[in-house]
């Protein structure tokens, strides 16, 4: 067994994009404006590393670049100095009591960034990947969805045209029913038939929706519409289930297996989206995983555009799950870089790490360096 956690460093990077990306609550980055990532070091009293990650989005979530800096550092940093890296559910036991989980989950984002790092320490210290910690991976190679972010019809013809690699797209909606059919149609055009994962970031009101779908009843290759409606209407998601044909998938109304949980009582959804940060961590997102599998209720694999050390996670966790679509894991697709070596990615499909920890090799030369200090006032 290692010893215990030493030092907790946080790095906060502003993460350049290759390509613009625009969801229906916003712009997540372009090539000119980067998006924040927390990363996260953490080094045992005898010298064994795990790396972590966060993206900050708070037009996704509440949380930002300084919110899950102060986070840990304040609240998580003292929990982590007593306990060794296999500790994780002793962590979060804990953290829970120091940073209320309210009615779903306190600050995830800041504690997947420190739990991906201590999953990363145990498979180091342990010599084991990961995914053989948590039972060992069902699937070795894990299929990509191509993300589609909002923008006109001939932009998203091109972008879907790009990406003929992938094995399904997961398009972005915006809540205008014209604009986002034209961008629909567009898309089916040239994505053959394949799986069209629609995605709404809350964006819709439930009469919009059901313009939307009359006018896009005939393209082919529809798949499901996720979190049309704002993330805190549960009963507005569980009317428009009722009100349409097309599955609905939940993801930002459903941070937690308590969430899900509550969703499943109130049937108001066919399908849940599975993130790591949403969740708090690796064996959160599991939890929330086997209360779909247990109540019928069909997996969707998703992250937050992360660099290599999320991207590796995410592939842990879902070399353990059956998912309804392919994953969309979209890093490798928007980000200008990754900031690890180690990751294989051969024509949209993703092997699964088999080294040890994460299996990524970090470069913590250009995270320091590109590392910022954040400003309180």
């Amino acid at each position: 067994m290692t010893g215990r956690i030493r030092t907790v460093e946080v790095f906060p990077v502003a993460v350049p994009f290759a390509k613009g990306f625009v969801l229906g609550s916003g712009a997540v980055g372009t090539p000119d404006s980067a998006g924040d990532v927390l990363f996260v070091k953490i080094t045992t009293e005898d010298g064994v590393v795990g790396w972590g990650e966060q993206r900050a989005l708070p037009s996704w979530s509440y949380e930002t670049a300084e919110t899950i800096a102060v986070v840990i550092k304040r609240y998580l940093q003292p929990l982590l100095l007593e306990l060794t890296p296999f500790d994780v559910e002793l962590f979060h036991r804990r953290a829970n009591r120091v940073l209320s989980p309210s009615v779903s989950n306190g600050f995830p984002f800041a504690r997947a960034a420190v739990d991906l790092a201590m999953h990363d320490a145990a498979g180091r210290a342990a010599g084991l990947p990961v995914h053989a910690l948590l039972g060992g991976a069902v699937h070795a190679e894990i299929p990509l969805c191509s993300a589609i972010g909002v923008d006109a019809p001939a932009a998203v013809r091109e972008r879907v045209q790009q990406s003929a690699d992938y094995a399904a797209y997961k398009v972005k909606i915006a809540g205008d029913p014209d604009a986002d059919a034209a961008a629909v149609v567009a898309a089916a055009e040239v994505a053959g038939g394949k799986p069209l994962w629609l995605d709404a970031n809350q964006s819709y009101r439930p009469a919009a929706l059901r313009q939307l779908l009359g006018a896009i009843g005939g393209v082919p290759g529809l798949h499901c519409v996720e979190q049309p409606v704002p993330s805190t209407d549960l009963l507005g998601l569980r009317r428009l289930r009722a009100m349409i044909d097309l599955p609905v998938a939940i993801d930002e109304g459903s941070f937690t297996a308590a969430d899900l949980a509550r969703t499943v009582a109130l049937d108001a959804a066919d399908l849940v989206v599975v993130k790591i940060g949403k969740s708090g961590g690796i064996r959160n997102a599991l939890k929330t995983a086997q209360v779909a599998q247990a109540n019928g209720v069909e997996l969707l694999a998703s992250g937050l555009t992360d660099c290599g050390i999320g991207f590796a996670a995410a592939l842990h966790v879902f070399s353990q799950l059956d998912l309804a679509l392919p994953a969309e894991l979209n890093g490798p697709e928007l980000l200008a870089d990754l900031y690890v070596g180690g990751l294989r990615i051969t024509k949209a499909v993703a092997t699964v790490p088999d080294a040890p920890g994460l299996g990524v090799e970090v470069d913590e030369e250009r995270i320091r360096a590109e590392a910022r200090d954040l400003t309180f006032t």
